[in-house]
């Protein structure tokens, strides 16, 4: 596995103001794929643990994709952090968050985004010091509305919105001050180097 420096939460969402969001059906299609989305200047990519192949396609990244800054997303159980991590995740993703999730995932010396829906979902993040957090599934949840709603009790947090969210909408998110990147899969299909190359040039506020 090629030697990366680990990044702080901070740094990881700056990579780039979308996190593609990748499902590996055929785990041939991971190292084409990952490769496309770097090239088009998306390097951070999360690999969801929804499909059998997911492990290995999170392997085969790390492994052959220079430039690839490979997380797994959909983690939903310590089991899952620690299989994430001996497959060569950088990152983790939550849809969720519970105390043994949390415990897991700050324990692994990796960034992570902790899924959130609510205001108590924010507070039990702030609780134990997390500033960074994924909201989700984010149009269902209000959308930039909710994220407007959640910037005057909690100033100090910033989002990562995923679900969704296409080329159309993300711009009105990146347009919010506590939005860093958003999440999105609208870059997988198609001419995927183009498309992300189109998603890494939007604008951040």
């Amino acid at each position: 596995m090629t030697t990366q420096m680990a990044l702080s939460v901070e740094e990881l969402v700056a990579l780039a103001p979308v996190v593609p969001v990748v499902v590996v059906d055929d785990l041939e299609d991971a190292v084409p794929l990952a490769a496309a989305l770097v090239r088009g200047g998306l390097p951070a990519i999360e690999v969801t643990l929804r499909t059998q192949p997911a492990l290995a396609a999170i392997e085969r990244i790390a492994n052959e994709v220079p430039g690839a800054y490979v997380g797994a997303g959909t983690v939903t159980t310590a089991q899952q952090v620690d299989d994430a991590l001996s497959a060569g995740a950088r990152f983790l993703v939550s849809p969720g968050a519970t105390p043994t999730l949390l415990d897991a995932m700050q324990a692994s010396g990796v960034p992570f985004l902790a899924g959130t829906a609510t205001p108590s979902d924010v507070i039990a993040l702030l609780e134990r010091g997390i500033t960074h957090a994924k909201f989700f599934p984010a149009e269902v949840n209000g959308g930039t509305k909710a994220l407007k709603a959640f910037a005057g009790p909690f100033p100090q947090m910033r989002f990562c919105p995923t679900g969704g969210i296409d080329l159309a909408k993300a711009p009105d998110y990146l347009a919010l001050p506590n939005v860093v990147c958003v999440g999105g899969s609208w870059m997988t299909k198609g001419d995927v180097e183009r498309l992300a190359a189109e998603a890494a040039a939007l604008p951040v506020q």
